[in-house]
């Protein structure tokens, strides 16, 4: 009896490791030419224990990129015009070269109106209408970032995306929608499920590209993965646990991501990666 077959893990962690490395080394090089750093402002509303250790891993990995960090922390009880301001008046600062707004910001906020305050060139977190129309009409701009990660990923593993069934399953303007984009740039036919799609499963099985990304734990099955596709698990749930049922899909699928190790360290990378990308533009330093 033949042994099972599984599929080769994408390691996101080690390519994350390279991207921020490349990162580093233009930063040094924009801080000789400039005399400054790389400055990422990252803005909090309220102590969400979640949010407070996800930027304060941001800043330590920021650091180790050469990128310097200002830190926002404003009280839950702040509103949109008072967010707005902060986030324009970083917007007009000329030391900063890159803002992220740490979300969710709470019920009271309204987050749409907080991220286009943002400066597009300073929107290094993609999430700005003007990014995403960038994005969709293949123009300069800064992509969403777990997309712009799960492209990075498919590209170190020489996914032909020309062609392909790519099935998005979620919506979200930072993460479904943008990815769903930007694998039709790559020429890729691209179907967008959710959760009111009839015969999720059945989409499923048609993919040869599944990015799973609603943020539900488990919910596309390895039985409905096609013999051979390329499955992205972009979902995070309570226990290290994705929107695939890895250990089912594992058996099927020919490459798949980890959850934890895969999406997720390549989104802080891409992050880190058009900070120092924005400080270069608006320091009008070019590659050499």
């Amino acid at each position: 009896m033949s042994a099972i077959q599984t599929a080769q893990l994408m390691d996101g962690t080690g390519l994350a490791k390279r991207v921020v490395e490349e990162a580093a080394a233009r930063a040094g090089e924009i801080s000789r030419r400039a005399g400054t750093s790389p400055c990422l402002a990252t803005v909090l509303v309220g102590e969400d224990p979640a949010s407070v250790t996800y930027v304060r891993m941001k800043r330590a990995r920021s650091a180790k990129a050469g990128i310097r960090s200002r830190q926002i922390g404003l009280p839950a009880t702040t509103t949109t015009a008072e967010l707005v301001d902060s986030l324009t008046a970083l917007s007009d600062d000329p030391d900063v070269h890159g803002i992220l707004l740490q979300h969710p910001c709470g019920p009271h906020i309204d987050e749409r109106a907080a991220f286009e305050a943002i400066a597009p060139e300073k929107d290094v977190d993609g999430v700005t209408m003007r990014s995403f129309a960038a994005m969709s009409f293949g123009l300069p701009g800064f992509v969403s970032c777990t997309p712009g990660g799960i492209m990075r990923l498919l590209d170190a593993y020489d996914v032909d995306l020309a062609g392909k069934h790519a099935v998005v399953v979620g919506r979200s303007a930072i993460l479904g929608k943008p990815a769903g984009m930007l694998l039709l740039a790559e020429d890729a036919t691209v179907t967008y499920c959710h959760s009111r799609t009839a015969d999720l499963p059945g989409i499923v099985r048609e993919a040869d590209v599944v990015v799973a990304a609603v943020g539900r734990p488990r919910l596309i099955r390895g039985e409905d993965i096609k013999p051979g596709a390329v499955v992205i698990d972009a979902g995070y749930n309570r226990g290290n646990v994705g929107d695939v049922d890895f250990d089912t899909a594992v058996t099927r699928a020919r490459l798949i991501t980890p959850v934890p190790g895969g999406v997720g360290p390549m989104t802080i990378a891409v992050l880190l990666a058009q900070t120092v990308e924005a400080a270069a533009n608006q320091l009008g330093i070019p590659h050499r």
